[in-house]
């Protein structure tokens, strides 16, 4: 499958690196991505990571339950990055050099999100992670990743998730829910699908960055997304 982007920021949820179990994560699933990230790599498309910590602690379920707000966003942004270093793992042992920058700074455990720097790892092949979101409070993951893909001047934002595109309710719970081929970034925010929170979406929407939503199962999921293959909904500026 050839590819059809060059360089594309992909968004993967926390939860989806737990599998079928309730908590933390699953090596298979990690061991699987990595191995779709490298084929991806391998075939000439430049590859940068931000993934969420929703496996591990959830910044505003905790702080709905009394925790200040600031201390639950900030052990959250722990928790990507704890699920980025599990990832540059998984990447490394498939010989494949990655990098993580966080948005926090935790120099004995990696490297410190800067410009710059982020730009020289993707031009010397290597798979950049970013973690800890944005580095400030009351700002989700999603928004970190419309962030870092305008800074990279990625092509496109993948965002992997459970179910193969965008509905316009719940198809786990509305059989009946209708599947969007293509939406625009201003149908999705008047709407209020709850595929990425606004601000992402706002910030996608500004930099004229298209956010693909596929299904992260299946052992080629992610090198069919990057070919433009399969199912999935594009979120665009014009449908």
């Amino acid at each position: 499958m050839k590819p059809i982007y060059k360089r594309i920021l992909l968004k993967l949820s926390g939860e989806g690196l737990m599998g079928d179990k309730p908590f933390g994560m699953d090596p298979a699933v990690i061991q699987n991505l990595a191995r779709q990230i490298k084929s991806v790599q391998d075939s000439g498309v430049e590859v940068c990571i931000v993934v969420g910590g929703g496996n591990i602690f959830r910044g505003a379920k905790e702080a709905s339950g009394g925790m200040n707000r600031t201390v639950a966003d900030h052990v959250g942004m722990l928790a990507t990055v704890m699920n980025a270093l599990y990832i540059q793992n998984a990447l490394e042992n498939l010989d494949t050099p990655a990098r993580v920058l966080s948005g926090l700074n935790i120099p004995e455990v990696c490297e410190h999100y800067v410009y710059r720097r982020a730009l020289r790892h993707l031009e010397k092949g290597r798979v950049v992670i970013f973690a800890a979101g944005t580095g400030n409070p009351y700002f989700t993951t999603d928004t970190g990743a419309a962030l870092r893909a305008s800074e990279m001047g990625c092509d496109v934002i993948l965002k992997a998730t459970q179910v193969d595109g965008v509905y316009d309710s719940d198809p786990k719970k509305n059989p009946q829910a209708k599947r969007y081929e293509t939406i625009s970034f201003d149908e999705v925010i008047s709407c209020q699908l709850k595929v990425m929170d606004i601000a992402a979406v706002a910030l996608a929407r500004e930099n004229n960055i298209p956010i693909v939503v596929f299904n992260q199962h299946g052992d080629d999921a992610l090198e069919k997304a990057v070919a433009g293959k399969g199912r999935f909904t594009i979120i665009r500026k014009e449908v």
